[in-house]
């Protein structure tokens, strides 16, 4: 293939990146602990954790975590917010040979239940605020130790104690809990690092081809699935991205000063490889617990000069819209890179009037360690576009056949790289159907490359709603609406919204007249995460289908569809 992207490449960013100067993500973190130990590595609620501390911290729990006899690679899941504990465990886990499966601190008792059994995890570290969800489904999985945490064990013996204390009582964000343990271990977070700091952590024996992370990501059953991210494919995208970013960090005369903003959550893809990044270069983040809170987010803003601020269009929104943003001192600002959804041109064109910097998109999925294509951070405005391949990537556009187009024509946006997950966890079928004969992944996106190799999406072939940079997928809400009482069948769709760029819609066809749209956005909310509960509820008395009886999503989301009657 012609990488004809390569002659638009920003100066110094390679074509190629090496991936065997690591033999595991365990082997990266340990040489950046040791490169990078007297720097600064994470603030969070004013209180700074560097890299020594990290590198301390995470061999004890390792430590620990190898006391309890699970085997080589065993799945251990992490249910962190962005709270010190989550960089501490991910790199604990890593180290000690075992494979990280982050999970949504949001889940509701049935995704947790489905995507620890699904993944077999035999471990977790949770905070203590999520344990409630926990110890509804605990006793159906095959977790055997429970490792809690409270939201200040890391922020020091007084302040940290004093966090605690105001979020159990005065916050009351900890539900009751009783967690059945029948056999299983319960240890607390600090305890598991006191029991850690009198054993020796046992070197990884991961290799290139070991899993390092289950992520799970949407599925088209209905139920979410597992993207098996070996420690290459880690290894890759944190490179992938490094390369990428130096333009933008060319003229700093110390990496250990860049300052980043972690506000997305460390759980997802995104947010996780840019945490990897900072690692790998020894700079430094500021952790954002609850981005949502914009005022307090903004004050957090304004303590420290920041580089690179990633965010998803809705949260450069919120941003926007707080009056003391636009008072920021914004001259150190080198990046802001916008993934996870379509960035708006609007929102973009704001952006760059307040801060000076213009918003950078880029493109990437869980089953690609969130790399794929990006424009050049050295762009002097918004193109539109998600960019061109990143080094040792390759983007093609397909027919359904698997045939190469022709630039210009639209098909589906395929990808090869080293970044690529190795298949989706337990599931051949679906691993087959994704990947083309000649090695690429099919990513469900529709897109036009042009001919310097920038990428344009203009649709999606998978039904798949976009809620402010989270997959949504239509199956899933059907299924678990499918359950309440008095629906026939039903059909969900997205919709565009101006602040989370597309919400979910429902058509219900229902045979109880009494049924409401708040019943049944109420029994979503039950059994789905907040962002994928409806945010409308249609009622109708057929929905569209297919002389075989499918159901058409795309009439639905016609504007023009006229209702049947």
């Amino acid at each position: 293939m012609d990488r004809i992207w390569l002659q638009h490449y920003p100066e110094g960013v390679p074509a190629d990146i090496d991936t065997t100067q690591y033999r595991s993500v365990a082997d990266l973190l340990e040489e950046s602990f040791k490169r990078h130990a007297s720097h600064p590595f994470s603030v969070c609620m004013d209180v700074w954790m560097d890299y020594a501390e990290l590198d301390r911290l995470s061999a004890r729990l390792g430590a620990w975590l190898q006391t309890l006899g699970l085997e080589p690679g065993a799945r251990v899941a992490i249910m962190l917010p962005n709270v010190p504990q989550f960089a501490v465990t991910m790199a604990a886990v890593l180290r000690a040979g075992y494979t990280c499966v982050n999970v949504n601190p949001l889940y509701t008792p049935r995704e947790l239940e489905h995507q620890l059994k699904d993944s077999g995890a035999t471990a977790i570290v949770i905070l203590e605020n999520f344990a409630h969800t926990l110890a509804q489904v605990l006793e159906r999985t095959q977790v055997r130790h429970v490792c809690l945490t409270s939201m200040g064990d890391l922020l020091g013996p007084v302040f940290g104690r004093w966090i605690t204390f105001a979020v159990r009582h005065l916050a009351k964000m900890v539900p009751p809990f009783d967690l059945p343990l029948q056999g299983r271990t319960l240890t607390h977070f600090r305890d598991a690092l006191s029991q850690g700091a009198n054993r020796t952590l046992q070197p990884s024996q991961a290799t290139h081809d070991s899993i390092a992370f289950l992520q799970y990501t949407g599925g088209t059953t209905g139920l979410s699935k597992g993207a098996v991210l070996t420690h290459r494919n880690i290894i890759a995208a944190t490179l992938q991205a490094e390369a990428w970013f130096a333009p933008a960090l060319k003229g700093l005369p110390d990496l250990s000063k860049v300052h980043s903003i972690a506000a997305l959550p460390l759980y997802h893809i995104f947010a996780l490889t840019l945490c990897l990044l900072a690692i790998r270069q020894g700079s430094s983040l500021s952790l954002i617990p609850n981005p949502r809170d914009i005022p307090k987010f903004v004050d957090v803003l304004a303590k420290r000069p920041f580089h690179l601020l990633p965010a998803v269009n809705t949260l450069f929104n919120a941003l926007l819209q707080n009056p003391k943003f636009r008072t920021l001192d914004f001259s150190q600002l080198r990046a802001s890179q916008a993934g996870g959804m379509a960035a708006s041109e609007g929102t973009a064109k704001q952006w760059q009037q307040v801060t000076g910097c213009p918003m950078i998109e880029g493109w990437g999925m869980s089953e690609t360690c969130a790399i794929g294509t990006n424009n050049p951070v050295t762009s002097q405005h918004f193109t539109g576009s998600i960019g061109l391949p990143l080094p040792g990537i390759d983007i093609t556009i397909k027919d359904d056949e698997g045939n190469d187009r022709p630039l210009g024509e639209s098909g589906e946006i395929c990808i090869r790289g080293p970044n690529v997950m190795a298949g989706y966890y337990n599931q051949p079928e679906e691993t087959a159907k994704t990947f083309t004969a000649d090695g690429f992944m099919r990513t469900g996106d529709i897109g036009v490359m042009d001919e310097q190799g920038y990428t344009r999406i203009i649709d999606r072939k998978k039904d798949m709603i976009l809620v402010s940079g989270f997959n949504v997928f239509p199956n899933e809400i059907e299924n678990v609406i499918s359950l309440c009482p008095g629906v026939v069948e039903c059909a969900a769709i997205g919709v565009p919204d101006e602040h989370s760029g597309e919400a979910v819609k429902v058509f219900v066809v229902r045979n109880d007249p009494s049924l409401t749209e708040e019943a049944v956005i109420r029994h979503c909310h039950a059994h789905l995460t907040g962002y994928k509960c409806p945010r409308f509820v249609e009622f109708r008395d057929e929905l569209p289908k297919t002389n075989v009886g499918k159901i058409l999503r795309r009439e639905l989301r016609s504007p023009a569809a006229p209702a049947p009657h």
